[in-house]
């Protein structure tokens, strides 16, 4: 599976004011690894940019002088999303931006919908996490990945940032390699050797808990299944109903 973590800067917040992207970062996971493969590009927007922009990226105009403009960059661009599932934090505002700017080619209009499919991170951690901050600093902060260089947004670091924050709240990184390194080239792959524990080891010792700690876990319980709005799968495999 090929997904792109993607994420844009602007002249300011709306496009349909005639705003304009002037940074798409992008980094690219095949199979939830992050391969190394990314796409970054600043782009000239031909306009000026709102002082509260400036503010959060650090991105002038003088700087992006010398930079192509959307229409020069949009074929490589698409064709490095092309069949890929985004994942971008907030979608809506970076799939408006970058439908704006497809919208503006002269020779081929088109919507990201007609490239590729989009997941949300901010609807997926609202989920998660309900009634709690979940902007990009909060998850990091939730999910302890270091952001310590993010003084100023920009479009290739958020996404780096982000694919780590989506690996964490999806379950981290796959593949988990069991076999020994002298099992290459045996015909075997990844997972399918099993290591067994040595016989006549000894049981683990099973704790039970107490009944202030039994009160708690209900009490648990009962909030995930309210913020769930169903009832929780570990009550019915327990028999704690």
């Amino acid at each position: 599976m090929r997904q792109i973590v993607l994420d844009t800067e602007t002249t300011g917040l709306e496009a349909s004011q005639g705003h304009r992207i002037i940074e798409i970062g992008c980094v690219e996971l095949v199979n939830r690894r992050l391969t190394g493969n990314h796409y970054h590009q600043y782009i000239n927007p031909r306009r000026d940019i709102d002082q509260g922009a400036i503010e959060v990226h650090g991105i002038t105009a003088e700087f992006l002088a010398d930079k192509p403009p959307f229409e020069q960059v949009a074929a490589d661009f698409v064709d490095f999303v092309q069949g890929a599932e985004l994942i971008i934090h907030n979608a809506p505002f970076d799939i408006g931006f970058l439908d704006s700017e497809l919208q503006r080619l002269p020779d081929e209009q088109r919507l990201m919908a007609d490239v590729c499919t989009v997941v949300d991170t901010l609807v997926m951690a609202r989920s998660r996490h309900p009634g709690q901050r979940n902007n990009l600093d909060a998850l990091c902060q939730r999910y302890e990945v270091d952001n310590s260089q993010r003084d100023l947004h920009g479009a290739l670091l958020d996404a780096e940032i982000l694919a780590d924050v989506y690996l964490a709240m999806t379950g981290g990184q796959t593949a988990l390699q069991l076999t020994d390194a002298d099992d290459e080239g045996s015909g075997q792959t990844g997972g399918e050797k099993i290591r067994r524990l040595a016989a006549g080891r000894a049981p683990l010792p099973v704790i039970e808990p107490t009944a202030e700690e039994l009160v708690a876990h209900r009490a648990q319980l009962d909030a995930i299944s309210a913020a769930c709005e169903g009832d929780v799968v570990w009550r019915s495999l327990a028999g704690d109903n």
